[in-house]
């Protein structure tokens, strides 16, 4: 029984090195002064959420709306981690346009 519980808090923190890792990396790719590098986290996102939507659609062994509505629902779960990436990037940006506007307005004071 404790060796169970020692494995589970063992994964449980590595998921949050790695998912911290994954924050780490996309700032650090949105800092960039490549503004494309920023998007290849939330696109590798978006094509692992694809992959997990056609898995589910491989089984048919619910009816035409309920396999429909677990495909949202699995599509809408599946993207939780790329609407995260994607607002961070956002984010990031959007500061970085606004100090290079300020810098812009400084420039033109001088």
């Amino acid at each position: 029984m404790k060796i169970s519980m020692i494995n589970t808090i063992i994964l449980l923190i590595l998921l949050l090195f790695i998912c911290a890792a994954i924050i780490y990396l996309q700032v650090y790719l949105c800092k960039k002064e490549n503004k494309y590098l920023g998007l290849i986290l939330p696109v590798i996102s978006l094509i692992f959420a694809l992959a997990n939507v056609a898995g589910i659609a491989a089984f048919d062994s619910f009816s035409q709306v309920e396999n429909y509505m677990a495909l949202f629902i699995a599509f809408l779960v599946a993207n939780i981690p790329t609407i995260i990436l994607v607002f961070i990037y956002l984010g990031i940006r959007e500061k970085k346009n606004m100090k290079k506007e300020l810098d812009k307005m400084n420039i033109k004071d001088l």
